[in-house]
């Protein structure tokens, strides 16, 4: 539908919804329960296409005055969008970072004072889809939802953690979410489901009743900020320009939002495993030294996780323990057999194995002798909600005097275990939970 036919169709609404008004009038009634609900959708209706038009308008006239002005650039002729563009798999980051860096600067163009917008932007924001209004308070402009939707994903590719997690993106015009669940902590008979219990009966025996108890998880958006500048050197330079700002932005949101949900406070940001109610810490080894993990520690972990965890957990340790678990053996007779699978040998596979799961190294586990340098953890037992992607901006006001620009990313997301407390078993003595570390070793 173009404009003049969106004009035209808002008219007719208009017209349709003033005539039933005259209709309930000349009957000398009130308008109907249905009468009120499709003036309503007409309404909302005709302000969203009036929205819409008066953009269009906008727009067009921003390319009237792209049409009178000169290119003086080669990127300028380029007639495919930033996420268009054809690329060989070989060259596709080169090329990536080269037309995502020509994007940035063409932002830097626009932004200053008196000129028009460049082209390369204005063609960036026409193939984005609710991220393409300038930003007058500070003259630069919102970098187009491509961008923002290729760091997003970038950042999530190389996560270890978030990838693993039960997610969630929030819809428009909310902040938060709650989730209602069971306010199970315990198998033991009368307490499975909260409160659910069956009884074997005799013939014409009353049952007795019983109900689950339920509990509710709210997540509130927390905010997540990433600013970068940039040299007015290296904005001189596209390929250099889009490698730093994809690699620089994605890593830091990646880096806060992964060690948030291991270590997070929960106050102002997502609430961490090591600090939630679900984890279980086992205890140390009478006589274990210092700064150590032994394998009784790894036996007495996994048995401590959730059994319907075991198919997806995974040990994410710090570096440091890895000399650790090279040496680990359990003795069989006058021999022994290795705990540990290291990658690529007995196991066959990119990350050593424990107990048939892999053991995978990350930045966010803890110094070694310390609770968290080893976690066993199901993050499929872990809520991580967010709007759904990357805001983004830029302004070369901020840094004026030094001559840089300033990129600005924001990413609004919160979490926290969906459970509340470990598991006591119908039968056994210590509690279980898809999340086991264990106690400082010193």
């Amino acid at each position: 539908m173009n404009t003049l036919e969106m004009r035209r169709l808002r008219v007719e609404m208009i017209q349709n919804a003033k005539a039933l008004i005259d209709k309930a009038d000349a009957e000398n009634r009130s308008l109907s329960e249905d009468e009120q609900q499709q003036l309503t959708g007409w309404r909302a209706e005709a302000e969203r296409m009036a929205a819409e038009i008066q953009l269009r308008d906008a727009i067009d006239g921003l390319a009237g005055e792209m049409r009178s002005v000169e290119p003086t650039r080669p990127e300028v002729e380029e007639k495919t969008t930033w996420a268009e563009a054809p690329k060989p798999h070989s060259e596709q980051r080169g090329a990536m970072e080269h037309r995502f860096g020509q994007f940035l600067q063409g932002v830097v163009r626009s932004s200053r004072q008196g000129a028009t917008v460049d082209p390369i932007v204005l063609r960036e924001q026409r193939a984005a889809t609710g991220l393409g209004e300038t930003i007058p308070s500070d003259g630069g402009f919102l970098v187009g939802t491509d961008i923002s939707g290729e760091l997003y994903r970038r950042s999530y590719t190389m996560g270890q953690i978030t990838s693993r997690c039960r997610r969630v993106t929030i819809s428009s015009g909310s902040n938060s979410l709650k989730v209602n669940g069971i306010d199970e902590t315990s198998r033991v008979t009368g307490s499975r489901w909260g409160g659910i219990r069956g009884y074997w009966l005799a013939e014409a025996a009353t049952i007795t009743a019983s109900t689950p108890t339920f509990r509710q998880i709210e997540l509130n958006l927390r905010k997540l900020g990433v600013l970068v500048y940039a040299t007015d050197e290296l904005l001189q330079d596209a390929s250099a320009l889009g490698s730093l700002i994809l690699d620089a932005a994605a890593e830091e949101i990646m880096y806060l939002t992964e060690n948030a949900i291991v270590n997070g406070s929960g106050a102002g940001q997502p609430l961490g495993v090591l600090n939630s109610g679900a984890l279980v810490s086992v205890t140390k080894e009478t006589g274990q030294a210092a700064s150590t993990f032994v394998a009784e520690n790894a036996f007495k972990m996994w048995s401590r996780l959730w059994a319907r965890s075991r198919g997806n957990a995974a040990w994410f340790i710090n570096q440091d323990v890895e000399p650790q678990l090279f040496a680990m053996s359990v003795a069989v007779g006058t021999g022994g057999v290795p705990v540990y699978l290291p990658a690529n040998g007995l196991s066959s596979s990119p990350y050593g194995t424990l107990f048939g799961r892999p053991v995978v190294p990350v930045e966010y586990a803890a110094t070694l002798g310390t609770v968290g340098d080893v976690v066993l953890a199901d993050f499929s037992e872990y809520l991580l909600a967010d709007k759904g992607g990357v805001q983004s901006a830029s302004s070369i006001h901020v840094q004026f005097l030094t001559d840089q620009s300033v990129f600005r990313f924001i990413y609004r997301v919160d979490g926290q275990p969906a459970w509340s407390a470990a598991l006591t078993p119908a039968n056994g003595t210590n509690t279980l939970s898809p999340f086991v570390a264990v106690a400082t070793r010193s």
